[in-house]
Parts: C-alpha cells; sequence; structure tokens
C-alpha cells in the first residue's frame, strides 16, 4: 500500500482521476460531541435555542455548507458537486450529541472527505453556539462510519 498522494518523488500531488470509472458513492461520517448539564439543560423539543437561534438547525445548515466547499478546504481534496448531502442530529444514550453526515455523488472520486467535513463543522458549530453557556463542550471524536463506492466498500463494525 502506499499514499496516493505522493509522487514518484515524495512530492504532493493530486491524484488524477481521469481513467477511473464513473460510479455512485457514497459516506457516512460522525461527529460525537459532550456537552455539559448547564446546556443540556437548555434542550427542548429536540433542540437547543440560544440567542444565535437553533443550534442544531443551524448546525445541519453548516455542515452542508462545509461538505460542499471541502475542494477548497482541504488542499489535494478534488473539488465535487454533490448530489446530495443530508445532516441529522440527535442525543445517544449518554446523552451525547451525535451528528451524522452523508455525502452522494456518482463521479469518479469518493465523497469521505466531504462526508468528515460537514460532521465537523457541524460539530465546531454547535460549539460556537452554546460557548456562552459554558466552555466546557468537548468534541470527542470525527470518525468515518460507512462509504461505498469506488475501489472498496468500508463499514465501520
Amino acid at each position: 500500500m502506499e499514499f496516493t498522494h505522493l509522487d514518484e518523488k515524495g512530492q504532493a500531488t493530486m491524484v488524477d482521476v481521469g481513467e477511473k470509472q464513473i460510479s455512485r458513492r457514497t459516506a457516512t461520517a460522525r461527529s460525537v460531541v459532550s456537552l455539559p448539564s448547564e446546556v443540556l439543560a437548555q434542550l427542548v423539543n429536540g433542540d437547543i435555542q440560544t440567542k444565535k437561534g437553533s443550534v442544531f438547525q443551524t448546525a445541519i445548515i453548516a455542515g452542508i455548507m462545509a461538505a460542499k466547499k471541502t475542494g477548497d478546504l482541504i488542499p489535494l481534496c478534488h473539488p465535487l458537486g454533490l448530489d446530495n448531502c443530508q445532516v441529522s442530529i440527535h442525543l445517544n444514550e449518554e446523552q451525547e450529541v451525535v451528528i451524522d453526515c452523508t455525502a452522494t455523488i456518482t463521479a469518479k472520486t469518493g465523497v469521505e472527505m466531504e462526508a468528515l467535513v460537514g460532521a465537523s463543522i457541524a460539530a465546531l458549530t454547535i460549539y460556537d453556539m452554546c460557548k456562552a453557556l459554558s466552555h466546557d463542550i468537548v468534541i470527542r471524536e470525527t470518525k468515518l462510519m460507512e462509504k461505498t463506492g469506488g475501489k472498496r466498500d468500508f463499514k465501520r463494525a
């Protein structure tokens, strides 16, 4: 196995996808945010309302916008026109905020980075909108959960 973003001289390079086959590709990434009790106490009807507005709804929009801008943010990513991007937010059993971002495209390259960026920016938006209530907010993790299309599929157990 070798790094795809390095040429034969070890220099950074964009992957040439010109010879790849177009296929339907999807990726889902997840970010988990731990909110302290004073922030969770503001949760009403599945969302937190602050002076800045609806926290989860704003985070969903931010995640979608970020996924669409991934090629501008990550230096060697191809700029992609996504077919779709969905961001969902819910609380798990541990009362953590779980953000799932699923990106889809019919193209020659995958959308893992778009899903990861979308989930990450949604998590950062939650932090930004809630930091006036507490700075004890922790973005625990961001990880790829699943991808389909391309050379190989992946699904986290």
